[in-house]
C-alpha cells in the first residue's frame, strides 16, 4: 500500500516526523504549563477564557438580532468580555502563564498543520493540459467592475494588442451579457472571456460551456473568489491575458441553480434576504446591522428547509450551496475562504440554525462540532421556504450527504412542493426565484484557459488529526487510504 507524508526537501518522511514531534512536544508544554500553574491561577484561565469567549458570542447575537438597549448592552459585552479576561488576567498575575501557553499551543497547531501536508503541496502545482493559441478570441469586459479595474490596467489596449476582440459593456444602460456572448460565438468566437465579476464570468461561462468553447477569466472584479480558486494573479488583472499566448487548459465543475449559472456560491436566507435591498451596494454594513434584527427575531426572514440528497435540514435561518466545498467552515481557519479544487463533482452545504444567545455561545465555544452548524455535501441541494407547501406532492431523494452530522443514506419523502418564491443570492447578485430551489453541478463542464505562468493555489492544511500525528511522531506514516 502506498503511503504519502508530509512535504520537506530532501526527506519528506523525516521531516513529517520531526514536525510532529514538534507538535507533540508543543502541546505537552501547553498543558504542562496549566498545570503546573493551577495554584497560581491554570484553573482561572481555562474557564475565564471560555467564559469570556462565550459572552462575547452572546453580546454579538444582541448586537445583531436586536435593537435600542439590548443592542447597546450587547456592544458592550462583545467588545467588554475579551477587555474583562485580559484585565482579570494582568490583576490575578497569571498573564505570564496565559501567554506562554497560547504561544506553544499556537507554535503546535503550526507544526501539526505543517506535517500533515502531502509532498509537493504549494503555489502552482495543478496543471493544465497545454492550449493552443486562440485565432478569434472574444472578450467581454465591465468598465466599472472592481472600481475601473479595466482602464485602470489598460485591459482593453492589451487585450488588442495581442488580437483579442472586446466588447466593451456600456455602464449607462442595462447589458444582456448572455445576448452578447452567443453573439460572439454566432461570428465565430473560438474563445470567450470576461473581464468582470463572478456573476457576469458565470453567465458567459455556460455559454462556453454549453459550445464546448474554452473560457478566460480576467481577475477585474470586486472580489474575484472564482479567479482565486483557480490560481490566478488578482493584484493584475492584465496578467491573466497572459493565457491568450501561453496558456493551458484546466476542466473545472459548472453550478446550475433553477438553471441559472454559477462558478462559486448560491446564498439563502439572512444574506440573500439583505442583498436584495438596493441600498447594500453603496452601505453593506448600515444596511445589514439595520436589517439583521427583523431577519434574525422578527419574522421577516425566511427559513429554510433543504434536502442535500439523502438529509433533511430543516429550518435554516442561512444556507451555503458552493460550487465544490471550501476547506472549512471556520472562518479564522488558514485557507477557509478557499476551495481545495473545482473538479470534485460536489456541492459544498453549509447551514446554520441559531435560535439566541445561548446558542450563538455554544457555537462559538464549540465552532464547527456545534450542532446549530450542518457541513456535508452533495451532489442535489433542493431549498424550499419553512412551511410552505400545499402537501399535494411528493419528492423522493436518495443520496448520501456526508459531513459534520454524519451520512444521510437511502429514501427520503416530503409533502411539501413548495410555493411561491424566495430571496437568493447567486454569485452575490440578488435574485428571487420559484420553490423549490434546485442546486446541482455539472462535472468539468468548462473549459477554462489560464496562463501558463501564474501564482497558483496553495491547498489549505487538512484537519488536524492529533491520531495522525502520533502515528508520524512514531515514525508510522499514515496511508493513503487515511486520507494524508
Amino acid at each position: 500500500m502506498s503511503t504519502v507524508t508530509a512535504s520537506g526537501p530532501g526527506d519528506p518522511a523525516g521531516t513529517a516526523r520531526r514536525l510532529a514531534r514538534c507538535a507533540l512536544a508543543a502541546a505537552g508544554g501547553a498543558v504542562v504549563v496549566l498545570l503546573t500553574a493551577l495554584g497560581s491561577g491554570g484553573f482561572l484561565i481555562l474557564l475565564s477564557g471560555l467564559a469570556g469567549l462565550a459572552a462575547a458570542a452572546v453580546g454579538l447575537w444582541w448586537f445583531v438580532a436586536h435593537r435600542g438597549l439590548l443592542r447597546l448592552l450587547g456592544a458592550v459585552l462583545a467588545v467588554g468580555s475579551p477587555a474583562a479576561v485580559l484585565a482579570l488576567y494582568v490583576l490575578g498575575g497569571v498573564w505570564v502563564v496565559a501567554l506562554a501557553s497560547l504561544a506553544l499551543w499556537a507554535v503546535a497547531l503550526g507544526c501539526a498543520r505543517s506535517a500533515l501536508r502531502r509532498p509537493g503541496e504549494g503555489p502552482g502545482t495543478i496543471r493544465g493540459v497545454p492550449a493552443r493559441r486562440p485565432l478569434r478570441p472574444v472578450l467581454i469586459m465591465n468598465p466599472k467592475s472592481g472600481g475601473g479595474k479595466v482602464g485602470r490596467f489598460g485591459l482593453v489596449e492589451r487585450a488588442e494588442k495581442l488580437g483579442a476582440r472586446v466588447i466593451l459593456i456600456d455602464p449607462e444602460r442595462e447589458n444582456d451579457v448572455e445576448a452578447l456572448a452567443r453573439g460572439a460565438v454566432a461570428e465565430g468566437a473560438d474563445l470567450l472571456g470576461v473581464a468582470g465579476g463572478d456573476g457576469t464570468q458565470a453567465l458567459v461561462a455556460a455559454v462556453a460551456a454549453e459550445h464546448d468553447l474554452p473560457f478566460l477569466v480576467i481577475s477585474a472584479g470586486t472580489r474575484n473568489h472564482f479567479a482565486l480558486d483557480l490560481g490566478l494573479d488578482r493584484t493584475d488583472p492584465a496578467a491573466c491575458l497572459d493565457a491568450l499566448t501561453d496558456g493551458e487548459e484546466l476542466r473545472v465543475d459548472l453550478g446550475s441553480v433553477s438553471g441559472r449559472p454559477f462558478v462559486n456560491t448560491v446564498s439563502f436566507g439572512v444574506y440573500a434576504d439583505v442583498v436584495q435591498h438596493p441600498e447594500y451596494r453603496d452601505a453593506k454594513a448600515g444596511t445589514a446591522i439595520e436589517l439583521l434584527p427583523d431577519l434574525l427575531q422578527g419574522g421577516a426572514g425566511a427559513r429554510l428547509d433543504a434536502r442535500a440528497d439523502g438529509k433533511r435540514l430543516p429550518a435554516q435561518q442561512a444556507l451555503l450551496v458552493s460550487n465544490n466545498p471550501y476547506a472549512t467552515p471556520d472562518p479564522f481557519a488558514p485557507g477557509a475562504a478557499q476551495r481545495p479544487r473545482l473538479d470534485g463533482g460536489r456541492l459544498g452545504v453549509i447551514g446554520i440554525r441559531v435560535e439566541g444567545a445561548v446558542q450563538a455561545a455554544e457555537l462559538a465555544v464549540r465552532g464547527t462540532q456545534s450542532e446549530a452548524l450542518n457541513v456535508l455535501t452533495a451532489r442535489r441541494v433542493e431549498v424550499t421556504a419553512n412551511g410552505t407547501g400545499n402537501g399535494n406532492g411528493t419528492t423522493n431523494d436518495t443520496g448520501n450527504g456526508t459531513g459534520k452530522n454524519g451520512t444521510g443514506n437511502g429514501n427520503g419523502t416530503t409533502n411539501d412542493t413548495g410555493t411561491g418564491s424566495i430571496a437568493v443570492a447567486v454569485d452575490g447578485e440578488a435574485l428571487n426565484l420559484p420553490t423549490p430551489v434546485v442546486c446541482v453541478l455539472r462535472p468539468r463542464a468548462l473549459r477554462v484557459r489560464v496562463p501558463r505562468d501564474r501564482p497558483g493555489t496553495t491547498p489549505p492544511p487538512p484537519p488536524l488529526d492529533w491520531r495522525r500525528i502520533l502515528r508520524l511522531a512514531l515514525g508510522n506514516p499514515p496511508s493513503a487510504r487515511s486520507g494524508a
